[in-house]
C-alpha cells in the first residue's frame, strides 16, 4: 500500500486569493462610502427613495464584508479537529448570500406586486440623479470585482460579484423608470422595469446557490470529467484497475483526487504513482491527491460509498 499526499497548491492559488482579498476590500470600501453618502442626503432632502436605496446598499455592504471574513477565515491553519482548515467557510459565505440574493429579488416582485395595483406618484428626476449615483458606485465595484478577482472560478467572489451587480442592474432600470416617469408620468414603468430586475437577480442567485450545494455535497467539479480521469489513470503502463474514485471541491480552485489502482504484482509501484500524480495534475489540474497502490495479494473490505 502506498498512500501518497501531494500538499503542494502552488503559489498561483495564493496570489490570486491575495487579489481576490484586495478587489473585495476595494469594492467594500466604494459601497460603504456610497452607502453613508445616499443615507445623509436622505436625512438632509428627506427623501425615502434615497433612504431605501442606502438601505439597499447596506445589504451589499453586509455581503461584501461576509465575503470578506470567509477569505480571512479561509487562510487560517489546519487543526487536529479542523484537518482541512476554514477553506469551506468560503462556500458557507457564497451560499448565504445567494440565499440573500433570492431574498432581495423576492421582495423586489413582492413590492412591485403592490404597485402594480396601486402605482404611486414617483419623483422621476431625483430618482434618476439617485440611480445615476449608485450606478456609478456599482459599476466601479464590479470593474474592480472582475479586474482584479477570480469572478468565474471562485464561488465567493462570484456572489459578491452577482450582488454589486444585481445593484447595478437595478440602478439601470430605476434610471429608465425615473425617464418613463419624468417625460410620461408613466408610473407602472417603476413596477414593470422592477420585475424585469427581480428575474435576473434570481437567475444569478440560482447559479450561485446549486454551485454551492454542489461543492457541499462533495459534487465532481464541473471542469472535471470523472470518466476522464478513470481513462488517464487506466492508461498508466502496469495499472489493470481503478477503483474508489472519488474527485471533490475543498473550496474555488482547490480540488481534491483518491482513488485505488491496482497494479500487477512485478510492477514497479512507485514509478506507477509517480506517473499517475503527474497525468493527473497535467491533464485535470489537481495538485492533492491520495493514490493508494495495491498488487493482487492485497485485501481490503468493501467500502461504504459505492459508485
Amino acid at each position: 500500500m502506498h498512500p501518497h499526499h501531494h500538499h503542494d497548491h502552488g503559489h498561483g492559488h495564493s496570489r490570486q486569493r491575495s487579489d481576490n482579498k484586495k478587489s473585495l476590500t476595494i469594492a467594500l470600501l466604494i459601497t460603504s462610502g456610497i452607502m453613508l453618502l445616499e443615507f445623509a442626503g436622505g436625512l438632509i432632502t428627506k427623501s425615502l427613495a434615497l433612504l431605501s436605496d442606502s438601505g439597499h446598499m447596506l445589504s451589499d455592504a453586509g455581503s461584501l464584508a461576509l465575503s470578506l471574513i470567509a477569505m480571512w477565515f479561509a487562510v487560517r491553519p489546519p487543526s487536529p479537529r479542523k484537518t482541512y482548515g476554514y477553506y469551506r467557510f468560503e462556500i458557507l459565505a457564497a451560499l448565504f448570500n445567494g440565499v440573500t440574493l433570492f431574498m432581495i429579488a423576492g421582495f423586489i416582485i413582492w413590492e412591485a406586486v403592490e404597485r402594480f395595483l396601486n402605482p404611486p406618484s414617483v419623483a422621476g428626476g431625483t430618482m434618476m440623479i439617485i440611480a445615476a449615483i449608485g450606478l456609478v458606485a456599482n459599476l466601479v465595484s464590479a470593474w474592480v470585482l472582475m479586474r482584479k478577482g477570480d469572478v468565474k472560478e471562485n464561488v465567493n467572489l462570484r456572489s459578491a460579484y452577482l450582488h454589486v451587480l444585481g445593484d447595478a442592474l437595478g440602478s439601470i432600470g430605476a434610471l429608465i423608470a425615473g425617464l418613463l416617469m419624468f417625460l410620461y408620468s408613466w408610473y407602472i414603468a417603476d413596477p414593470v422595469i422592477s420585475v424585469m430586475v427581480a428575474l435576473l437577480i434570481f437567475k444569478s442567485a440560482w447559479g450561485v446557490i446549486s454551485h454551492s450545494l454542489h461543492i457541499l455535497m462533495e459534487g465532481t467539479p464541473v471542469t472535471v470529467d470523472r470518466s476522464k480521469v478513470e481513462e488517464v489513470l487506466q492508461k498508466v503502463p502496469g495499472v489493470k484497475n481503478v477503483h474508489d474514485l472519488h474527485i471533490w471541491t475543498i473550496t474555488s480552485g482547490l480540488d481534491s483526487l483518491s482513488c485505488h489502482l491496482l497494479v500487477e504484482d512485478e510492477a514497479n509501484t512507485q514509478q506507477i504513482l509517480q506517473m499517475a500524480i503527474e497525468q493527473i495534475e497535467k491533464h485535470f489540474s489537481i495538485q492533492h491527491t491520495t493514490i493508494q497502490v495495491e498488487t493482487s495479494d492485497f485485501q481490503h473490505h468493501d467500502q461504504q460509498v459505492l459508485h
